[in-house]
Protein backbone atom coordinates (compact mmCIF):
# COMPACT_ATOMS: atom_id res chain seq x y z
CA UNK A 1 0.00 0.00 0.00
CA UNK A 2 1.15 3.58 -0.01
CA UNK A 3 3.24 4.73 2.30
CA UNK A 4 6.06 3.35 4.37
CA UNK A 5 4.62 0.82 6.69
CA UNK A 6 6.89 0.18 9.87
CA UNK A 7 7.17 -2.69 12.24
CA UNK A 8 6.30 -2.32 16.01
CA UNK A 9 7.29 -4.44 18.62
CA UNK A 10 4.83 -5.06 21.46
CA UNK A 11 5.61 -2.22 23.48
CA UNK A 12 6.26 0.39 20.66
CA UNK A 13 2.48 -0.89 19.62
CA UNK A 14 1.31 -0.04 23.23
CA UNK A 15 3.45 3.14 23.17
CA UNK A 16 2.05 4.41 20.04
CA UNK A 17 -1.10 3.63 20.70
CA UNK A 18 -1.56 5.42 24.12
CA UNK A 19 0.16 8.53 22.89
CA UNK A 20 -2.36 8.54 19.97
CA UNK A 21 -5.47 8.00 22.24
CA UNK A 22 -4.12 11.06 24.07
CA UNK A 23 -3.24 13.11 21.43
CA UNK A 24 -6.84 12.59 19.72
CA UNK A 25 -8.45 13.30 23.02
CA UNK A 26 -6.78 16.63 23.13
CA UNK A 27 -7.07 17.32 19.66
CA UNK A 28 -10.18 15.36 17.80
CA UNK A 29 -9.40 16.63 14.10
CA UNK A 30 -6.10 15.33 14.15
CA UNK A 31 -6.96 12.33 11.56
CA UNK A 32 -3.14 11.11 11.67
CA UNK A 33 -3.54 9.86 15.43
CA UNK A 34 -7.01 8.76 15.26
CA UNK A 35 -5.61 6.71 12.35
CA UNK A 36 -2.76 5.44 14.27
CA UNK A 37 -4.73 4.43 17.01
CA UNK A 38 -7.20 2.86 14.64
CA UNK A 39 -4.18 0.54 13.76
CA UNK A 40 -2.48 -0.42 16.60
CA UNK A 41 -5.29 -1.40 18.81
CA UNK A 42 -6.76 -3.07 15.62
CA UNK A 43 -4.75 -6.22 14.30
CA UNK A 44 -6.90 -8.60 15.59
CA UNK A 45 -10.31 -6.71 14.26
CA UNK A 46 -8.65 -6.62 10.88
CA UNK A 47 -7.25 -10.19 10.84
CA UNK A 48 -11.05 -11.24 11.55
CA UNK A 49 -12.45 -8.93 8.77
CA UNK A 50 -10.10 -10.26 6.69
CA UNK A 51 -11.27 -13.41 7.22
CA UNK A 52 -14.60 -12.88 6.39
CA UNK A 53 -13.86 -11.33 3.78
CA UNK A 54 -12.36 -14.21 1.97
CA UNK A 55 -15.24 -16.27 2.67
CA UNK A 56 -17.96 -13.95 0.99
CA UNK A 57 -17.50 -13.77 -3.14
CA UNK A 58 -17.52 -10.03 -3.44
CA UNK A 59 -15.15 -9.95 -0.55
CA UNK A 60 -12.58 -12.15 -2.09
CA UNK A 61 -13.09 -10.03 -5.49
CA UNK A 62 -12.51 -7.21 -3.36
CA UNK A 63 -9.45 -8.52 -2.17
CA UNK A 64 -8.49 -9.91 -5.47
CA UNK A 65 -8.84 -6.46 -7.12
CA UNK A 66 -8.02 -3.99 -4.60
CA UNK A 67 -10.06 -1.09 -5.16
CA UNK A 68 -8.90 1.81 -4.47
CA UNK A 69 -11.87 5.09 -3.44
CA UNK A 70 -9.76 8.02 -4.84
CA UNK A 71 -10.23 10.49 -6.75
CA UNK A 72 -9.04 8.86 -10.30
CA UNK A 73 -11.53 5.76 -10.03
CA UNK A 74 -14.64 7.79 -8.48
CA UNK A 75 -14.85 10.58 -10.57
CA UNK A 76 -17.55 9.48 -12.19
CA UNK A 77 -19.78 9.43 -9.38
CA UNK A 78 -20.43 13.42 -10.02
CA UNK A 79 -21.67 12.81 -13.60
CA UNK A 80 -24.47 9.94 -12.80
CA UNK A 81 -27.79 10.59 -12.28
CA UNK A 82 -29.67 12.27 -9.39
CA UNK A 83 -31.11 9.36 -7.26
CA UNK A 84 -28.14 7.07 -7.43
CA UNK A 85 -25.39 5.86 -4.94
CA UNK A 86 -22.74 8.02 -6.43
CA UNK A 87 -24.58 10.90 -7.21
CA UNK A 88 -25.46 11.13 -3.76
CA UNK A 89 -21.90 10.23 -2.30
CA UNK A 90 -21.04 12.89 -4.97
CA UNK A 91 -23.19 15.48 -3.33
CA UNK A 92 -21.78 14.47 -0.14
CA UNK A 93 -18.26 15.01 -0.90
CA UNK A 94 -18.93 18.40 -2.78
CA UNK A 95 -20.90 19.95 -0.47
CA UNK A 96 -18.29 19.70 2.06
CA UNK A 97 -15.56 20.29 -0.01
CA UNK A 98 -14.08 16.52 0.45
CA UNK A 99 -11.89 14.78 -0.94
CA UNK A 100 -11.62 11.23 -1.55
CA UNK A 101 -7.36 11.71 -1.34
CA UNK A 102 -7.67 12.86 1.71
CA UNK A 103 -7.18 9.92 3.93
CA UNK A 104 -3.93 9.03 5.78
CA UNK A 105 -1.89 6.48 4.88
CA UNK A 106 -1.80 2.92 6.89
CA UNK A 107 1.94 2.65 8.61
CA UNK A 108 1.28 -0.32 11.38
CA UNK A 109 0.06 -3.41 9.65
CA UNK A 110 1.99 -6.28 9.45
CA UNK A 111 1.17 -7.34 5.63
CA UNK A 112 0.06 -6.13 2.34
CA UNK A 113 -3.34 -7.63 2.33
CA UNK A 114 -4.07 -6.33 6.32
CA UNK A 115 -2.90 -2.78 5.13
CA UNK A 116 -5.19 -2.79 2.22
CA UNK A 117 -7.86 -4.08 4.72
CA UNK A 118 -7.49 -1.01 6.77
CA UNK A 119 -7.09 1.38 4.13
CA UNK A 120 -10.08 -0.28 2.57
CA UNK A 121 -12.10 0.53 5.75
CA UNK A 122 -11.02 4.13 5.89
CA UNK A 123 -11.68 4.59 2.68
CA UNK A 124 -15.50 3.60 2.33
CA UNK A 125 -16.47 5.38 5.03
CA UNK A 126 -17.96 7.80 3.51
CA UNK A 127 -20.01 5.82 1.63
CA UNK A 128 -21.25 4.81 5.05
CA UNK A 129 -22.60 8.31 5.73
CA UNK A 130 -24.17 8.60 2.54
CA UNK A 131 -25.99 4.78 3.21
CA UNK A 132 -26.63 5.60 6.61
CA UNK A 133 -27.69 9.11 5.92
CA UNK A 134 -25.03 10.74 8.96
CA UNK A 135 -24.13 14.18 8.67
CA UNK A 136 -20.04 14.47 9.58
CA UNK A 137 -21.08 16.75 12.68
CA UNK A 138 -20.09 15.01 16.22
CA UNK A 139 -23.01 13.48 16.76
CA UNK A 140 -22.97 11.89 13.20
CA UNK A 141 -19.37 11.13 13.32
CA UNK A 142 -19.81 9.20 16.59
CA UNK A 143 -23.28 7.39 15.66
CA UNK A 144 -21.37 6.36 12.72
CA UNK A 145 -18.31 4.88 14.95
CA UNK A 146 -20.87 2.36 16.46
CA UNK A 147 -21.82 1.10 13.45
CA UNK A 148 -18.79 0.38 12.31
CA UNK A 149 -17.98 -1.34 15.84
CA UNK A 150 -20.86 -2.91 15.06
CA UNK A 151 -19.57 -4.35 11.88
CA UNK A 152 -15.80 -4.78 12.55
CA UNK A 153 -15.37 -5.01 16.42
CA UNK A 154 -12.71 -2.25 16.13
CA UNK A 155 -11.84 -1.17 19.76
CA UNK A 156 -11.05 3.17 18.41
CA UNK A 157 -14.81 2.94 17.50
CA UNK A 158 -15.71 2.76 21.04
CA UNK A 159 -13.01 4.61 22.03
CA UNK A 160 -14.04 7.44 19.69
CA UNK A 161 -17.52 7.47 20.67
CA UNK A 162 -16.48 8.07 24.50
CA UNK A 163 -14.22 10.74 23.31
CA UNK A 164 -17.11 12.01 21.14
CA UNK A 165 -20.06 12.00 23.99
CA UNK A 166 -17.33 13.52 26.69
CA UNK A 167 -18.07 16.96 24.87
CA UNK A 168 -21.36 16.40 24.29
CA UNK A 169 -23.60 18.83 26.04
CA UNK A 170 -26.33 17.32 28.83
CA UNK A 171 -29.24 17.94 26.26
CA UNK A 172 -27.10 15.80 23.04
CA UNK A 173 -26.08 13.36 25.27
CA UNK A 174 -29.77 12.50 25.59
CA UNK A 175 -30.22 12.51 22.57
CA UNK A 176 -26.97 10.39 21.26
CA UNK A 177 -28.18 7.95 24.34
CA UNK A 178 -31.50 7.59 23.88
CA UNK A 179 -32.15 7.68 20.24
CA UNK A 180 -29.02 7.70 17.96
CA UNK A 181 -27.01 5.19 19.74
CA UNK A 182 -29.71 2.49 19.76
CA UNK A 183 -30.28 2.80 16.11
CA UNK A 184 -26.80 2.72 15.22
CA UNK A 185 -26.10 -0.63 17.66
CA UNK A 186 -29.11 -2.23 15.73
CA UNK A 187 -28.32 -1.14 12.49
CA UNK A 188 -24.94 -1.86 12.42
CA UNK A 189 -25.94 -5.50 13.04
CA UNK A 190 -28.84 -5.78 10.71
CA UNK A 191 -26.67 -4.68 7.35
CA UNK A 192 -25.00 -6.98 5.36
CA UNK A 193 -20.87 -7.02 5.99
CA UNK A 194 -20.45 -3.52 5.03
CA UNK A 195 -16.70 -4.65 4.41
CA UNK A 196 -17.13 -7.11 1.48
CA UNK A 197 -19.04 -4.62 -0.79
CA UNK A 198 -17.32 -3.78 -3.70
CA UNK A 199 -18.81 -0.79 -3.60
CA UNK A 200 -17.38 0.99 -6.54
CA UNK A 201 -19.76 -1.56 -9.02
CA UNK A 202 -22.69 -0.04 -7.59
CA UNK A 203 -22.41 3.62 -7.75
CA UNK A 204 -24.82 3.50 -10.69
CA UNK A 205 -27.73 1.99 -9.12
CA UNK A 206 -30.65 3.61 -7.26
CA UNK A 207 -29.45 4.81 -3.36
CA UNK A 208 -32.63 3.68 -1.78
CA UNK A 209 -32.29 -0.03 -3.99
CA UNK A 210 -28.96 -0.21 -2.69
CA UNK A 211 -29.86 0.58 1.18
CA UNK A 212 -32.73 -2.64 0.66
CA UNK A 213 -30.70 -4.99 -0.87
CA UNK A 214 -27.88 -4.86 1.67
CA UNK A 215 -29.98 -4.14 4.63
CA UNK A 216 -29.15 -0.30 5.56
CA UNK A 217 -31.48 1.11 8.10
CA UNK A 218 -31.23 5.08 7.41
CA UNK A 219 -30.91 7.27 10.51
CA UNK A 220 -34.09 8.81 11.44
CA UNK A 221 -34.16 12.87 11.54
CA UNK A 222 -34.73 13.15 15.30
CA UNK A 223 -34.03 17.12 15.50
CA UNK A 224 -37.29 17.88 15.24
CA UNK A 225 -37.86 15.74 18.80
CA UNK A 226 -35.43 17.87 20.61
Amino acid sequence: MEGARVQLKGWQQAAVAVGSALGALLNPRRADLIAALGETTGMPAFQRVLARMKNIPEGREVLLERPRVISARVAHAWDLPANTFGAAYAQFMGSRNFSPDDRPPVRFMDTDELAYVATRAREVHDFWHVLFGLPTNLMGESALKVVEFEQMLLPMCMLSVVGGTARFSKRQRSLFFNHYFPWAARAGVKCTDLMSLYYEKHLHENLDDVRRKWGIEPCPDLRAEF
